[in-house]
């Protein structure tokens, strides 16, 4: 395989001939530049969602078996990853350390420059370290060839991981070494090489995607409400309540007592509220169905709603 640092321009690296002039453009037609460049970026992900659909699977195995996601990137591309994993603690209620989010340059790079932590393979090879057999390792790189993404890729699936890079760039000279390679093939960028302009949108899409669809198959929504969200403040109380409301058409008192009946547990209350069951039938029925509660409903032998 050819050298990282031999290999091609990504697209994503490319001239964009339709914003050669954007220096001399007034305000108005820039951003309608910019906003038509941005408009192309959904069409490039859905052009991807067979081998995203790979990568879901991938995760809910590696999760649903006790197993761990961790995320590689650098620059923009680790901001979004932290961002993706930080994100699913409060939203779905996972626990930490479940999916994992590192950033080359570690916790600074989240607010300072660190470029040129993207070419530290030493320090890809370190992170990955922390991967353990049966987890599954994504890499996230614009270009597809960011050294400290390669290392870390390398090194899990060493380790016995799987392995996912998400990038812009279809021609990737470390896609040959991973399981699945989703790769939104975005184009040039406006502000040539600003890869946290359409690249950068692209992969926000694919881990948004990637990890929302994961979630739900592990059972953490019920419908579309999410179920399994961290109530930590009021305004999140308020929520779950109008969450159990709208999954089984009780009015908000009667939710809040089967709430407080259940210990705060949101996926017993609701059902509980829908079934009739006690708070220790619907406890176990969640337990042996990994917490899904269209299967619980259905173990109960109750009407489902939602």
């Amino acid at each position: 395989m050819r050298p990282v640092d031999e290999a091609p321009l990504s697209r994503t690296e490319q001239r964009n001939p339709r914003s050669a002039a954007i220096d001399r453009m007034p305000t108005l037609d820039m951003l309608r530049l910019i906003n038509a460049e941005d408009s192309q970026v959904p069409l490039a992900v859905a052009d991807v969602l067979p081998e995203l659909s790979a990568a879901v699977e991938l995760a809910v195995t590696a999760l649903s078996a006790g197993h761990r996601v961790h995320y590689f990137g650098a620059g923009t591309s680790g901001r979004i990853a932290v961002l993706d994993a930080a994100e699913l603690i409060p939203t779905f209620g996972l626990d930490p350390g479940r999916v994992v989010a590192h950033i080359a340059g570690g916790t600074r790079a989240l607010t300072n420059p660190s470029e040129d932590a993207e070419d530290d393979e030493t320090a890809g090879a370190a992170a990955a370290g922390d991967v353990d057999p049966g987890d599954l390792a994504v890499g996230v790189t614009a270009s597809g060839r960011t050294p400290y993404v390669r290392a870390a890729l390398v090194t899990a699936r060493a380790r016995g991981a799987r392995t996912v890079l998400v990038s812009a760039n279809p021609a990737s000279p470390i896609a040959s070494g991973v399981d699945v390679h989703v790769a939104p093939d975005t184009g040039p960028e406006v502000v040539t090489g600003s890869t946290r302009m359409k690249a950068g949108t692209a992969q926000k899409l694919v881990l948004n995607a990637f990890s929302t669809a994961t979630m739900v198959r592990l059972g953490r929504t019920y419908s579309n409400l999410m179920t399994d969200m961290l109530a930590s403040n009021a305004k999140l109380r308020d929520r779950q309540l109008r969450i159990l409301s709208d999954a089984t058409g009780a009015d908000p008192a009667r939710c809040r007592k089967a709430l407080e009946a259940a210990g705060g547990d949101a996926k017993i209350a609701l059902v509980t509220l829908v079934s009739g069951a006690t708070v220790e039938a619907a406890g176990h029925a969640l337990t042996t169905t990994n917490g899904h509660v269209h299967q619980a409903l259905l173990l109960l032998d109750r009407p489902l709603t939602g």
